[in-house]
């Protein structure tokens, strides 16, 4: 029997089952698909991500980033990090580094789908595996978090639970406000900026992210409904610098990024939520590994400790800051008189928006 199996082989999946064999517990990672996993998301890792990696010995190749620029039509304003350099990974790159730690470590990578799983006061078994605790890492519409109930106005889950199509598709409020959804692609040209551009449009915001010498990434947040694109045509000096520029791989996309939860801990305390799958504001800030980083480490310090229930104040203690700032740059942005003024009001006040991103990045 394994202390902890984890259900997801991400880079939260991989980081958290490093973490845990570092505190001593055994630990296995299911994961269908083999080899690098990508992935639609922005690919730059603020400077708490890279000093996490680091210290966790996972060193990803990629381009050195100074800092952030937020940029509108008249409009550009940087503001450099302060607690080092930032990184700009592609995401197959962090991946196969985290999986070369996990294997290192000792970390059991079984290619395994998990269709279903039963807890008891001193198990989990799933597919097979049977283990003290399963961590679900899962991603934005985990299904190991729908079959155990934890997404708002649903029922109480049973002690067995099958992720099949109607468990999965548990029942989940409407949003109140039109959702979110992310799409990327890279394009083979020479960087332009040791920065992450932020490039913002009235609907949607653009985040370019150089990572290779040949190689830049584009992912755009917006409204659904449009093509990757329609919605690049938003951005006209984005658009133009990128002009002749060959696309590289296909577009990809996340989303709806919002993902409320009720609890990291299901009832039982026997599953536990991590990631994406422990709940989502969005992807703005771009903060989403540092924090998923933080929650990792945290769950392996409460499972060492034998104290599962202690992990929903420690996920609260560090996700809290992220999932404030991000809401409230995100209500700014979706509010008609504020919105159009972000980027000129950080340029108007520099060092607000460096305190912003001080606050952001460590």
């Amino acid at each position: 029997m394994f202390d902890v199996l984890i259900v997801g082989g991400g880079p939260i999946g991989l980081a958290t089952a490093c973490y845990l064999a570092e505190a001593g517990l055994s630990a296995v990672v299911a994961e269908p698909r083999t080899g690098p996993i990508d992935k639609a998301c922005g690919e730059g890792l603020m400077p708490p991500a890279v000093a996490a990696l680091r210290a966790l010995g996972v060193d990803p190749v990629g381009r050195r980033l100074r800092g952030i620029r937020y940029c509108d039509p008249t409009h550009s304003v940087d503001a450099e990090f302060r607690s080092g350099p930032g990184r700009g990974v592609r995401r197959t790159v962090l991946h196969a580094a985290l999986a070369e730690r996990a294997e290192a470590v000792g970390v059991e990578l079984v290619p395994k789908r998990i269709t279903e799983f039963s807890q008891s006061a001193a198990c989990v078994q799933a597919d097979g595996l049977t283990a003290r605790f399963l961590v679900a890492a899962d991603g934005l519409h985990s299904p190991i978090r729908r079959a155990c109930n934890l997404d708002p106005a649903s029922a109480a889950p049973s002690a067995s639970v099958s992720l099949s199509a109607s468990a999965s598709a548990s029942a989940v409020p409407a949003p109140a406000r039109p959702a979110r959804y992310g799409l990327r692609r890279h394009f083979q040209t020479a960087p332009w900026t040791d920065f992450v551009e932020v490039h913002w449009s009235r609907a949607s915001e653009a985040y370019v992210t150089p990572v290779d010498d040949g190689l830049v990434g584009v992912a755009i947040l917006g409204p659904a409904g449009a093509t990757f694109d329609e919605r690049l045509a938003a951005f006209p000096a984005l658009r133009e610098r990128l002009a002749g520029a060959e696309g590289a791989g296909p577009v990809r996309g996340a989303g709806p990024l919002r993902q409320a939860v009720r609890r990291r801990v299901a009832p039982g305390g026997r599953v536990l939520l991590v990631g994406d799958a422990s709940g989502y504001v969005d992807a703005l800030t771009g903060e989403g590994i540092s924090v998923g980083l933080a929650q990792a480490r945290a769950l392996a310090v409460c499972l060492a400790a034998g104290r599962p229930a202690e992990y929903e104040r420690r996920w609260h203690r560090v996700s809290r800051r992220s999932n404030l700032l991000t809401a409230a740059l995100l209500a700014a942005r979706r509010n008609p008189v504020l919105g159009p003024r972000i980027v000129p009001a950080a340029g108007a006040l520099p060092a607000v928006f460096g305190g912003a991103v001080r606050l952001i990045t460590g």
